[in-house]
């Protein structure tokens, strides 16, 4: 019988912070935070107190912060040295099974860690009442696959349905404590105030991408015809795709309306 995570004896709270690089740097941080879009209006939510370094940056320029922290001892940490902010509200627990506002507008700012982005990025995401921008401090291979560089992916496509994503900073490695084995940026996901594709259209462009990648846009068992892709993209006047090895999302949404319209 396979043994889970727990009963093999893996501690998930201990890799949660064993793979955090933290960013002290008052200076540093006070940048970065003033890269965001962030007002003494907004509420933030940040994914990983540490010792509060970054969330004193946050709660100076925020309305309200609410910080979920897993590791117990860094949470006491934290809230010493963030006790005489009545604005900060800091919760203990795993930010994955944190529930997320059901109701509200509401941002994210936060220097995750980095073996749990896609679980995190796919929370925020797909959530019901998703937040209106997200910044969040990861690793820079990691950001430019949601952006779909240096191309396309089945989920910066499904992303950039309802998201623009831009790197807007990059971090030296000597900027964090520890120091990571990897470059690392702040990625700027803002939610489109209308997406792309309403919810039904939004499946069955899912189904669109699977079947396209699985048997390629025009191969056998592919959704279209050569003469159909070409005829799709002339009328939008886009230029076809693969001419130099690269599909954009515009390209994918053209041809996917050709698909879902026919």
């Amino acid at each position: 019988m396979r043994k889970s995570r727990r009963q093999a004896g893996y501690d998930y709270t201990k890799q949660v912070t064993d793979s955090q690089n933290f960013l002290t740097d008052s200076i540093l941080l006070h940048r970065i935070v003033r890269l965001a879009d962030i007002h003494n209006n907004d509420t933030v939510i940040e994914i990983g107190t540490g010792k509060g370094h970054l969330t004193q940056e946050l709660g100076k320029r925020a309305g309200r912060v609410c910080s979920v922290e897993i590791d117990a001892k860094l949470m006491e940490i934290a809230r010493k040295r963030l006790a005489k902010y009545s604005n900060l509200e800091l919760i203990a627990g795993d930010f994955l099974k944190y529930r997320l506002p059901a109701k509200g507008k509401y941002k994210v700012f936060a220097n995750i860690p980095y073996f749990i982005t896609t679980q995190i990025v796919d929370k925020l995401t797909q959530a019901d009442n998703p937040p209106t921008d997200i910044y969040l401090v990861m690793e820079k291979g990691a950001a430019k696959r949601f952006m779909g560089l240096p191309k396309e992916t089945r989920k910066s496509l499904e992303l950039k349905v309802r998201w623009d994503m831009k790197i807007v900073y990059h971090f030296r490695r000597e900027d964090f404590h520890p120091k990571p084995s990897v470059d690392s940026v702040l990625i700027h996901f803002s939610r489109k105030p209308v997406p792309d594709l309403d919810r039904e259209q939004y499946r069955k462009f899912q189904k669109f991408i699977e079947q396209s990648m699985k048997y390629g846009m025009t191969g056998k068992g592919g959704p279209l015809t050569k003469r159909q892709v070409s005829a799709a993209l002339r009328h939008a006047g886009l230029y076809k795709p693969h001419e130099d090895g690269v599909t954009l999302y515009i390209q994918w949404l053209c041809l996917f309306r050709c698909y879902f319209l026919r």
